[in-house]
């Protein structure tokens, strides 16, 4: 935890840079084919008790949008943020991609496919722990590792 105190510091003197510049920090630059768009992001959670964990986080200011509690999974959305409870359904908290839809699981017009991703990630040396079957079309996901060890699901539902 030693470090904290420096990461607190240096966050603090970038977005004082910023604001004294006035200036917002440098975008991505899209057209240039700089990014990979992986798809809506949202934070998978490994929760003890459901129950428990949607009264906190209803008490955040996090609405249920999704799931069944029955099931022991829900998804809830706060402002931009947009968590998933998961009891018994994700051995690790993970980040989580869904390429093809939007905020709302509304199916996107445009989005890069599972596939694509995975040739993409494996051009640029990263291998898929789970690989999504490059033959096929519609949903498929892939798991990756980030080098922390985070796990990173890559899941696509749409056709």
């Amino acid at each position: 935890m030693k470090t904290l105190p420096g990461l607190a510091l240096a966050l603090a003197l970038a977005l004082s840079a910023c604001a004294s510049t006035g200036a917002d920090p440098a975008p991505v630059d899209r057209a240039a084919g700089a990014t990979l768009d992986l798809g809506n992001f949202s934070v998978s959670l490994l929760v003890q008790d459901l129950a428990a964990s949607r009264a906190f986080y209803e008490a955040l200011g996090f609405v249920v949008v999704g799931g069944v509690q029955e099931q022991n999974w829900l998804v809830l959305q706060n402002a931009t943020s947009t968590i998933g409870l998961f009891q018994g359904f994700v051995e690790r908290n993970t980040l989580t991609y869904n390429p093809g839809w939007d905020r709302n699981t509304q199916r996107l017009a445009d989005f890069t496919d599972v596939r694509e991703i995975q040739r993409r990630l494996r051009a640029a040396g990263i291998e898929p722990l789970v690989a999504a079957d490059e033959s096929g079309s519609g949903p498929a996901w892939l798991m990756l590792q980030d080098p922390d060890g985070n796990p990173i699901l890559i899941d696509q539902h749409v056709e």
